[in-house]
């Protein structure tokens, strides 16, 4: 069950990622989570501060997974790269509202709070591959040193173009499986396709 506040947050989410900040209203809000209008004004105080809620909301879930996975000392450090790129992919596979919105901050951002969320997240990507590349070249599980930052916009890059370019692909592909099945394929060979990238950037032999 979700809680009033979620309601709100995810049915602005859509609103948001279809019609952008500027373009939504507090009445289309209330409507799509079919709560009356001063509900927003007692959760949030105003749609600005129920954008950056919503942003934050987003962002802490990817905290927890992070730690977890610098902390983990059952896998070496390829295989903590693998489980960055399958829960990063299944984020912009599953939020892709939330993701179309992200994208569009990047370019036009006017929120500091915003702002400050943006690189906050990919300074905290920067350093969970820091520590795993530091990490897996003193152990010799990589024989390569990337700069970091390119690696990361290797990841992020390519899933955010390929996400936006999945419909012109399906297209391409004349592939006339349903939208989730499609979905799923479609994911699983992108997760493949960065994961080839990352052994060749990372110098990553399996069975070495």
């Amino acid at each position: 069950m979700i809680s009033k506040e979620e309601n709100i947050l995810f049915a602005a989410e859509k609103l948001f990622a279809e019609k952008g900040f500027d373009g939504t209203s507090t009445r289309e809000i209330s409507k799509a989570a079919n709560v009356n209008i001063s509900m927003i004004s007692y959760y949030f105080g105003s749609k600005e501060k129920l954008y950056e809620k919503l942003v934050e909301y987003r962002m802490n879930e990817g905290q927890f997974f992070s730690k977890d996975i610098l902390e983990r000392t059952d896998i070496n450090e390829w295989e903590k790269i693998e489980k960055i790129v399958d829960e990063f992919s299944a984020k912009v596979k599953n939020n892709k509202c939330f993701y179309r919105i992200m994208q569009r901050e990047q370019l036009h951002a006017e929120n500091p709070q915003i702002v400050e969320f943006l690189k906050q997240t990919k300074m905290g990507f920067l350093s969970m591959y820091s520590q795993i590349l530091k990490s897996g070249l003193e152990k010799g599980v990589f024989t390569k040193n990337p700069l970091i930052y390119l690696l990361h916009t290797t990841v992020s890059g390519t899933l955010f173009y390929a996400s936006n370019a999945k419909e012109m692909y399906k297209e391409f592909l004349n592939d006339t499986d349903d939208e989730d099945t499609f979905d799923e394929k479609y994911y699983t060979e992108l997760n493949k396709h960065i994961k080839y990238l990352l052994k060749d950037l990372l110098g990553y032999e399996e069975n070495k």
